[in-house]
């Protein structure tokens, strides 16, 4: 399992948020350096996100949630056209779970297992 996995869901609808883009950054001297992107699935989530064998290093980082993309192919409109969570590592190697939970007019995450 890689270290880092994200879980999307639709608090209004009761339901995962499928086909929602979302890019992971690492914050680094000249800026922010793209590692990894994809759509989540049915189930909100991203399967193979990162490949098993990338190790991330201790630092900062930006998962990147185009909420707005998910919201107008729901025919919905959302406050938020994308939501950033940064967050910090460390080098203990574990696993993070970055889930967002989503409606139109808000979200909440926290740091998952």
């Amino acid at each position: 399992m890689s270290q880092i996995t994200t879980h999307v869901l639709d608090t209004t609808r009761g339901l995962p948020a499928k086909n929602l883009p979302i890019t992971l950054f690492i914050q680094t001297k000249e800026g922010w350096k793209k590692l990894a992107g994809g759509v989540t699935n049915t189930d909100g989530r991203i399967k193979g996100f990162l490949s098993d064998d990338v190790k991330l290093s201790a630092g900062i980082y930006r998962m990147h949630f185009e909420t707005g993309v998910y919201f107008k192919s729901n025919n919905e409109t959302g406050f938020y056209p994308y939501v950033d969570i940064v967050f910090e590592l460390d080098d203990g190697g574990s696993h993070y779970h970055i889930p967002l939970l989503l409606t139109a007019y808000g979200y909440s995450t926290y740091r998952g297992s």
